[in-house]
Parts: structure tokens; sequence; C-alpha cells
């Protein structure tokens, strides 16, 4: 199970998370982000950069529910954080609220850092460390084991303040309680339920922001809740833990330590120059405080959503921890606090030269000058990317420039090709562009016909009538005389441009043909007629001499008739 990822059909094609994943860990295929969990350190912020919302997480809200349904008693270990970032009157107001919810307890997840402090004194007074890079924060433990592997000598070999309070609480209530930690941290629900070295203590996450919602959904106002107290001792100096410089106040505490050069680090950038530096073996003797939220836990990514200032969280942690010594009263009731750090680098299959120049060539990179290194795509170089493509990582489509270029190179032969003439023109009657055909019918370059106005070429009442009325004119044929040509004209207004998309279709050679064919039609017309009328003449004739033949006829024989008559008379 992913513990974060993106929902799907939420992108769109900004790359925002690749861009701001500095580990690269995120896979884009068929336009659709996903993260690689092999490489992924759970830091949460790709997921807050996301300008879409398109973030999914693993919740454990229903198993909580589940667990309060059934009676079982559940425990919270509620990390220091709160204190600068949910909104009360008094820290015992949040205690009660989350009773009302059904939870046994409340601890301070400080109870834990409190037994991770003396491990620390321990390693700084042993001084057999290199150098110490405190285990407090889950994603740094990532990042060196996965990036930084031939840094784990130099983990401090120490669980987290969670996992120490889970293992902690079970040996105060037993095996059977079930243990929630609620914090801003996502990478802390990896470290609980995927890190099989240290499964069981805790059984499951809640973030700030899901509790905030579960008061609002049970009409729990936090600010209204009578106060209770904690269920642990004062951490004291050890609710500063969230806080940047936390860990190194609390180690040193009881007594300054001298042996080690003490700095904190935080921010995932900052923490990266620092192992990086450290690879090269030139530090030592120093004790590093490192958390890879800018500014420690208060601005983990699960609590950003209502606490934006950073000063605001950091002022109210400082000004309510009042007590700044060792949190002695606790004890460790024989919580186990070994943890062992290995390798766990992710090993990917790097192109050859050949593989990448195939690879280059397909986003459009031929020669070095074409390597724009622009980083729209998220990743610094063009070769990175090339490499992440041969990997899988990413698409050839995610090249900004690429993409420009092939769109820019679509429309531009859908411009040249068309047989019609095409310009935009603006409600000044100058010409913002043309195609190829339009400076040939024009006469003129490109150049030349931006510098010019359309009614220097052809009559422009009909497109002025377009840009004041914003209706169209669609397949109008008309004659422009002055190019002695006969075009279906249309026009379209252009609301954004406050212009006129004016096509002229030539239809000259149609015309031509097509009056020409009407002559042929004429002519053949008036040579039936006259086929007509010449017959018509020739059948009067004809039927005049039938006509005179005939008379003549019925003459002799009615004398033949008479005579024989008369012979017979006689």
């Amino acid at each position: 199970m992913k513990v974060i990822d993106f929902k799907d059909a939420r992108c769109r094609h900004c790359y925002k998370c690749v861009r701001n994943c500095e580990v690269k860990a995120i896979l884009v295929r068929n336009e659709q982000a996903h993260i690689m969990e092999d490489n992924c350190i759970h830091c949460g912020h790709c997921l807050e950069v996301c300008p879409q919302n398109a973030k999914t997480f693993a919740s454990d809200m229903e198993r909580v529910k589940g667990y309060l349904g059934q009676g079982k008693r559940v425990i919270i270990s509620i990390a220091p954080s709160y204190l600068g970032v949910l909104e009360y009157e008094k820290p015992g107001q949040v205690v009660s609220a989350l009773k009302k919810l059904g939870f046994y307890e409340v601890r301070e997840t400080a109870e834990g850092a409190a037994l991770v402090t003396r491990e620390y004194r321990k390693l700084l007074a042993e001084g057999r460390m290199k150098n110490i890079i405190t285990t407090c924060c889950p994603s740094v433990n990532d990042l060196v084991e996965k990036y930084y592997p031939s840094l784990t000598p130099l983990l401090a070999p120490v669980v987290s303040p969670m996992v120490a309070h889970g293992r902690l609480i079970k040996s105060i209530y037993g095996e059977d309680v079930k243990v929630v930690f609620l914090g801003p941290c996502i990478a802390k629900k990896e470290e609980a339920i995927g890190d099989k070295r240290v499964r069981g203590a805790i059984d499951a996450i809640l973030t700030f922001e899901e509790i905030v919602k579960w008061w609002k959904e049970e009409g729990i106002d936090l600010c209204r809740c009578e106060e209770e107290p904690m269920g642990n001792p004062s951490p004291k100096v050890n609710q500063l833990y969230p806080v940047s410089g936390g860990v190194i106040t609390s180690v040193l505490a009881a007594v300054p330590e001298e042996n080690y050069y003490k700095v904190h680090i935080d921010g995932l950038k900052a923490c990266m120059e620092l192992f990086e530096e450290l690879e090269k073996g030139e530090i030592e003797h120093c004790f590093f405080e490192v958390n890879v939220c800018e500014g420690g836990c208060i601005k983990g990514p699960a609590s950003d959503k209502w606490q934006q200032s950073l000063i605001k969280a950091k002022k109210g942690i400082e000004e309510q921890v009042k007590h700044r010594e060792e949190a002695d009263e606790i004890v460790q009731n024989g919580v186990e606090m070994y943890k062992e750090f290995t390798d766990r680098h992710v090993r990917e299959q790097e192109p050859t030269k050949e593989q990448m120049e195939e690879v280059l060539h397909a986003m459009g990179k031929y020669t070095a000058a074409d390597e724009l290194n622009c980083g729209a795509c998220g990743y610094p170089t063009c070769r990175a990317k090339a490499t992440a493509i041969f990997q899988n990582k990413a698409e050839v489509s995610m090249c900004l420039p690429y993409a420009l270029a092939q769109a820019e190179s679509m429309s531009n032969i859908v411009m040249d090709v068309t047989p019609s003439m095409i310009l935009i023109v603006d409600k000044e009657m100058r010409i913002r562009e043309c195609n190829k055909k339009a400076q040939e019918m024009l006469g003129v370059s490109r150049e030349e016909a931006l510098e010019r106005y359309i009614f220097e070429f052809v009559e422009e009442k009909d497109i002025a009538d377009v840009l004041d009325k914003k209706e169209p004119i669609i397949h109008r044929k008309l004659k422009l005389e002055s190019m002695n040509l006969t075009v279906v004209e249309s026009i379209i207004y252009i609301e954004n441009l406050e212009s006129a998309l004016v096509t002229y279709q030539d239809i000259t050679k149609e015309e031509k043909a097509k009056e020409q064919r009407l002559n042929l039609k004429m002519e053949t017309v008036d040579m039936a007629q006259k086929v007509i009328d010449k017959q018509m003449m020739i059948a009067q004739e004809i039927a005049g001499l039938l006509g005179e033949t005939t008379a003549e006829t019925k003459v002799t024989l009615t004398k033949l008739r008479n005579s024989m008559l008369t012979a017979e008379e006689d």
C-alpha cells in the first residue's frame, strides 16, 4: 500500500511535483504522475505544491474508529508540534477534545523524545562516531539509506521519538493497547507501517489535518473544551523537538557537551548539500540535527493547510515550553532504543552514449545548443530528463520546448499548406498575421504585410462590420476587384484579441470554369433551337408539297370517275 500518491485524471501537464521533488521519485506515465515507492522519502512536499489538489493519502481514520468501536484501549501519542499548530486557549483542551472522541489516554511524544535525548548524549560522551546525524526524521533516514548509503554509519543508531514512545506506552499499559500517533508528518506512517525494523510500536497514524476534520464532524469546539492534564510526566525541554534546533537544545540541557560541534540543518536541499559534503570525508566531530521540513516538524506537510506562519508556530511552542531542563521523571522502562540503518540504495540502469543520443534525438535535441536545460519538465538538465525517459520514468512530451516546437510546427504546416488566404486583422484594420497564401496573393512578404492595413489591399467594409457587430460572416461570395479575384469570404470575430480572422478562398478558376460551362450550355441551346426551327421549316415545306400533290390527285381521280360514269351511260 502506498502512503501517498496522485489521483488519476487530475494531473494537468504542469509537472510541478516533478520540479519540486529533489530526489525525482515521481514517475509520469500517460501524462499521469505516480510516486515511486522505492525511490520516495515520503517528505510530502510534492503533495503540498500540487496545484490541482491531486494528492491521495492512505488514511488510518477508519482503522482508528474501528479500534474505538471495538472498545479497545486506544492511546494517543501527540507530537509536541501541536503547541504551535492547533488553535486552542489552553493546552489541556486538546486532551479533553481527544478524549471526547473516545481515546483512553493522551500522552506527549516528547516523552519518547526524552529517551532519545539520553541516547544521543551517550553517543556524544562516547565520542566513537566520526560524525553523528540525528535519526528523528524518517525522511532524513530514507534520504541517507536510499541516496547517500555511504553515510549510514553516521546515522545515530537510535529509534525515533515516535517509535520510542509507542514502545514505552505498551510497556506501561500492556501489549494489547493500541497506540495512535498524532502529528504533522506523512513520513511517520511509512516508518510505523512500512519499516519492519520498528513495526509494532505504533498501530495507526493520524494527522493534525484529519483530527481537526474529525472534531468538526463531531461538533467538538476545541476552544470550549475543559482542560485535562496529559497522562505523562512533563517532558520539559524535549517539547522543543519540533522546532529547528530543538534536539540540540534538549541534548545540551543537562551538561554541555564539548566533543562535537553542533549544528542544525533543515530543508531538503540543505540536507542534501550537507550529505554531499560529508561524502567527501572532510568534516569530522560534528553533531548534525537534520530535518527535511524547513523550520522543523512544525512545518510538516500535514499541518501546513491551516498553519501558514512558521514564526507564529515557532513562537507558540517556545513560549509555552517554560521548563528547559532535563526530563528526569521519565523512566525508560526497558524500552529498546537501538536501530540499525542499512544501504537501501535504488540502483537503476544508466543509458549508454548511443542510447542517450537516441533519446535526445527523440526530444529534438541534436546539438549542444538544442539542450536548453530550462527545467520546465522538472529535471535540471535535458540529459537528466533523457535518462529518466530511458528509465521509463518520464515522457518525451514533458519537454516544453519540444512540445511548443511540435505545436508550432503543426500549426505552421496547417497555415502554410492551406490554399486559402488567411489573415488576422485588428480593430484598427492593421494586419496582425497572415499565411503564405496571403503573402502570395497580396504580393508582399510577411514582414511588410504586418506593417500595413487591410484596406490597402481589399475593400474592408465586411471586416469592419464584423469587428463592430461581432457577428460572423460565413461563406459569402464576392469579387476582389483590386486583385481581379473571385473569392468565398469568411470573417470571424476573435474576442480575446479584439481582432477578426479573415479567410478568402480563391474560387476564380472555379468561377471561370462555371462561366465556361454556362456559355457552352447556352451555345448548345442556341444550336438546338436552330435545328428545331429548321426542322419545322422543312416539315412545313413537306406538308405544303404533300397538300398540292393530294389536290391534283383528287382532281385527276374525280375526272377519271366522272368519265367512267359517262361512258357507262352511253
